[in-house]
């Protein structure tokens, strides 16, 4: 991806001089329900700017919840709920250009959480706390339509728990080949075993330590920062002439590092494995997640993909491109049934929009794969981009016609 991750605030690698006060971030009255008693969202409104991150309430009522996000600053930025622990990611809208507003939709149980608004795309975020209370109102869907959102959630976890067993099975080959000097072997496997890494990156976001720690991009290092993962790894298979490095020779790693890199690699994709696998990991998959992740993917076609900044050595990034589609797919087809029953045009619009998207990507197809991003045209890149764009403003309606 093209943009860094929220990082662990309590992360040694993190400097100092980058960890935001709270004190930047205002709380003010409790948040009042639009349709009190009645189990309707609560809404908020969040003023992002350069330097604060003002919520119009310190806490609203458990059941749906409506974030609307403006960035009334100069940068492009995000907004992010996250778990009292400060680490996982319950829910985030992301690149917020100025003077946009864009929604977060979710469903909040009650507790403490954390919300964080990142101007800038950079550093920890400014940060203040958020409490959900118990409203006492029953906010889940009966009859028809909870069974067909319990079989969502439930195909979805299933989905997720199959593309993390195939990506440690994947790495343990890649890494071997790597380690192993087998270097061709390592480029050969490598665009393939990501591609299930793609297919659930909003998930694997969530979990707000695995992610910087194994698909950071080298220009969305912070100072201070280790690069660890995929994208290290990347470069070392794909060295750059001079030119490219910022016209620094590329040294590469020795073996040492090689296998000190390759095998951290490994861990944390067991890591990634072992949480996914964890009983209490399906309680974190609701509608309003499976959604929020669908157009999470979305973004990161349009963020990183879109441009060639992702996989900017091995130039295979419409692998990458495919497999965010994959997954925002899936999750959209496990919810489109609700979607059908509440919002029939939202449904026809999204199915065609997902179909011309994927019809231009097949005409890019090579064999089993694509041809590389450096192949394509200016046209041809943006033709891809207006698809993605036609697909974004719908697919962004998606959660609220299934939560709300």
């Amino acid at each position: 991806m093209n943009r860094p991750r929220l990082t662990r605030a309590t992360t040694p690698l993190l400097a100092a001089s980058l960890l935001v006060p709270l004190a930047a971030c205002t709380p003010n009255e409790p948040a009042a329900s639009s349709a009190e008693g009645t189990g309707g969202p609560a809404a908020l409104t969040v003023s992002s700017t350069d330097d604060a991150c003002d919520v119009s309430a310190a806490e609203a009522p458990s059941g749906h919840l409506v974030f609307s996000v403006t960035n009334d600053g100069t940068q492009v930025t995000e907004f992010y709920l996250l778990a009292e622990d400060g680490l996982r990611i319950v829910s985030e809208v992301e690149n917020i250009g100025p003077g946009i507003t864009r929604d977060l939709v979710l469903t909040a149980k009650p507790g403490s959480y954390v919300t964080a608004c990142k101007p800038g795309m950079v550093g920890d975020g400014i940060r203040a706390e958020f409490t959900v209370t118990d409203s006492g109102n029953d906010v889940e869907p009966t009859g028809e339509l909870a069974d067909q959102v319990q079989a969502a959630s439930t195909n979805y976890v299933a989905y997720v728990k199959d593309q993390t067993e195939q990506l440690l099975t994947g790495t343990q080959e890649f890494v071997d080949a790597y380690t192993g000097g087998d270097d061709a072997g390592a480029q050969d496997l490598y665009a393939d075993v990501r591609v299930h890494w793609e297919r659930i990156e909003p998930v694997a976001e969530s979990f707000g330590d695995l992610d910087p720690r194994m698909d950071l991009r080298e220009a969305d290092l912070e100072d201070g920062q280790e690069w660890t993962g995929w994208h290290l790894l990347e470069k070392d298979l794909w060295q750059p002439a001079a030119k490219d490095n910022g016209g620094t020779e590329y040294t590469a790693l020795t073996a040492a590092e090689r296998t000190k890199y390759a095998d951290q690699l490994l861990a944390d994709t067991q890591e990634l494995y072992d949480r996914t696998h964890e009983a209490t990991f399906a309680e974190q998959i609701d509608s309003a997640a499976i959604g929020n992740g669908a157009k999470g993917l979305l973004d990161e076609v349009a963020t990183g993909k879109v441009t060639g900044e992702e996989e900017i050595w091995s130039h295979t990034d419409l692998w990458d491109f495919q497999a965010n589609v994959d997954g925002a797919k899936v999750a959209y087809d496990g919810l489109r049934d609700v979607v059908v029953a509440k919002d029939a045009d939202l449904a026809d619009d999204l199915d065609a929009r997902f179909d011309a998207l994927q019809g231009n990507l097949d005409a890019y197809r090579d064999g089993d794969g694509f041809v590389l991003y450096t192949d394509l045209t200016d046209e041809q890149v943006k033709r891809l981009a207006d698809d993605v764009d036609a697909l974004s403003e719908p697919l962004s309606r998606l959660t609220a016609a299934v939560v709300l």
